[in-house]
């Protein structure tokens, strides 16, 4: 791939790639969304074949036959976008390699770094004849993706941290300043590639000694989206799983309610040690300021963490021998993982909840979201009792419970009074939308009841419960309300429907001439709704359907009487003879 010296006696026209609009674009629309590297490697080479085709730049028909580019090979723009393209192909056959599930061996480490030194190769032959046959922005374009190509390979080696810094400063620099220029959507994906390349910069400055990120900080860098990350994201996981080894060396029990479990599997505490680590950012200082989609996700992590040590310790019951210590410490262990597990679904399951009641107030969503209806915090809420059930019991089985125990299984009891008082109260609210007011009533006071007694149960437990004491009372009040508004609508909707019968039975006639009520379009001059109110269910009265009968004039019937007695006169004579009645054979041949 050696460039040719340049003729000096050929002026042609520079071309102009928009390097970083361009691959955006093809990342985004064909896997690198949802970071599926797999299929965006298939567009690439689907895309070469096609480009290697149509500029009829084929290697040869069965046998494979070397084509190298030149300078003098760069005759039209496809020849750049065919260089760049096989550098993407090869720089995402390494991502794949990367985002493995157990993460790559030794061989396909190898693997890995070989096609991004082959996407590094690519990337400068980009960008030294995008040097001579393109114009200056497209040429600067071109060496930041070759500096931040150097970059990563060196980041994946783990080795020559300057020199990686360097290249990712170079890269960071060059979009810096077409960030500034240009269109909007251009500098717009500028930004957005100086602040994915910042965390690799930061990581590489900690790595060189010049700065002093902690590893929480570097979490926090981890959390931002983009194709430029993932490299990062898999260093940070590897970096961090090497800590979690480290640190859980040195954990060798785990505690829960008064009880110490011993913990004789490596991995089962790298996977418990895990978990508590995100356990601290929903439970921390600065879990308010987490947006309830992240909090969602980092529940996801947590449940994947006790997931995977339960596995193990289930794996470890299972080859275990007869000793009847260690299988009783490991199912105390498995007991333990699982109450955690149920306590934390139930806190995700609330965290649900509260989403659900701050859209079921809105009127008007600005962002198109589907409002939330009454049913589906009923659900939500009948989730919740079959959490509090399943853990109340899980807890309560066992001979020797310590008073720990007792006290959390006397709690879960009654987080499901408060429970039923909930979906009792969303219950009766959807009663109401459907215009039931006598159930809706009945349902709103027996949710106060059920509220009223547990609260009275809340104040004699011995805990921190004020925020639970504080939405039982607001609930009781709510119910109390709304079922003095139910009441209210109930009795003037009675006291309506008798108004309104007695109005159209004055208005009913024998003759049926008169309807009891008017259509809207004949009462157009009149403010008044034909649809009804909101909260009860009746059909609006806009026209008639089906459109009465009316009458319409019709020809007269005539009956022809005097048909029958005319006496027609003979028309024999008329009509032709049949000639092949007389003669014989001969007379048919021959007329």
């Amino acid at each position: 791939m050696e460039i040719d010296d340049p003729k000096s006696d050929q002026i042609l026209p520079k071309f102009s790639i928009n390097v970083l609009q361009l691959l955006k674009s093809a990342q985004m629309q064909h896997g690198l969304r949802h970071g599926d590297y797999t299929r965006y490697r298939r567009y690439c080479s689907a895309r070469l074949r096609r480009l290697y085709k149509s500029l009829k730049f084929t290697h040869g028909r069965g046998k494979y036959a070397k084509r190298t580019i030149t300078e003098s090979t760069v005759t039209e723009v496809r020849y750049l976008h065919m260089i760049l393209y096989s550098a993407e192909r090869a720089w995402s056959h390494a991502m794949e390699k990367r985002q493995l599930p157990n993460g790559p061996n030794a061989s396909q480490r190898i693997y890995l770094i070989g096609r991004l030194r082959k996407a590094v190769k690519w990337a400068t032959l980009f960008s030294q004849l995008c040097a001579i046959k393109a114009d200056s922005r497209t040429s600067l374009e071109a060496e930041a993706y070759e500096s931040y190509m150097k970059g990563s390979l060196l980041f994946e080696q783990d080795q020559n941290w300057d020199v990686a810094l360097k290249h990712f400063k170079s890269a960071r620099a060059v979009y810096e300043e077409l960030g500034k220029y240009g269109d909007l959507d251009n500098q717009v994906l500028c930004r957005e590639r100086v602040e994915e390349l910042e965390p690799s910069i930061r990581y590489c400055l900690h790595k060189v000694g010049q700065s002093n990120l902690q590893a929480s900080e570097l979490l926090n860098i981890g959390d931002m989206e983009g194709p430029a990350l993932d490299l990062f994201k898999s260093k940070l996981e590897a970096v961090m799983a090497e800590a979690r080894s480290q640190q859980a060396a040195s954990m060798t029990e785990f505690h829960w309610l008064g009880h110490r479990f011993p913990i004789s599997n490596a991995k089962t505490r790298v996977s418990i040690l895990k978990a508590q680590e995100l356990e601290k950012d929903i439970h921390g200082p600065s879990a308010d300021s987490i947006s309830a989609d992240k909090r969602l996700v980092i529940f996801d992590k947590i449940f994947s963490a006790y997931h995977e040590a339960r596995g193990y310790i289930r794996a470890d019951l299972a080859t275990t021998g007869s000793a009847e210590s260690v299988k009783e410490d490991l199912n105390g262990l498995d007991k333990a993982v699982s109450a955690v597990l149920g306590e934390r679904t139930i806190e995700r399951n609330l965290l649900l909840v509260k989403v659900a009641k701050s859209k079921l107030a809105k009127r008007h969503d600005d962002k198109n979201e589907k409002v939330t209806k009454p049913e589906e915090l009923v659900r939500l809420y009948d989730l919740l009792l079959q959490n509090t059930e399943d853990l109340s019991d899980l807890v309560s089985s066992g001979r020797d419970r310590k008073v720990e125990e007792i006290s959390f299984a006397e709690e879960c009891e009654n987080k499901r009074l408060a429970f039923r008082a909930e979906r009792c109260f969303y219950v009766a609210k959807s009663y109401s939308v459907a215009g039931k007011r006598a159930e809706a009533y009945a349902l709103y006071c027996r949710a106060r009841s059920l509220a009223d007694d547990a609260l009275r149960k809340l104040q004699k437990l011995n805990g921190d419960s004020k925020t639970m004491a504080k939405e039982l009372e607001d609930l009781g009040n709510e119910c109390r309300s709304n079922s003095c508004i139910e009441h209210a609508l109930g009795i003037m909707e009675e006291k309506k429907t008798h108004e309104t019968l007695s109005e159209r039975v004055s208005n009913i006639s024998l003759t049926g001439a008169e309807r009891l009520e008017k259509y809207l379009l004949e009462k157009l001059d009149v403010y008044e709704s034909a649809v009804g109110d909101s909260n009860v269910k009746c059909a609006p009265r806009i026209t008639g359907f089906p459109p009465a009968f009316q009458a319409i004039s019709r020809n007269p019937i005539v009956l022809d009487l005097a048909y029958n007695t005319i006496e027609f006169p003979s028309i024999e004579n008329r009509m032709k003879k049949d000639r092949k009645a007389k003669g014989g054979f001969m007379s048919r041949i021959f007329g």
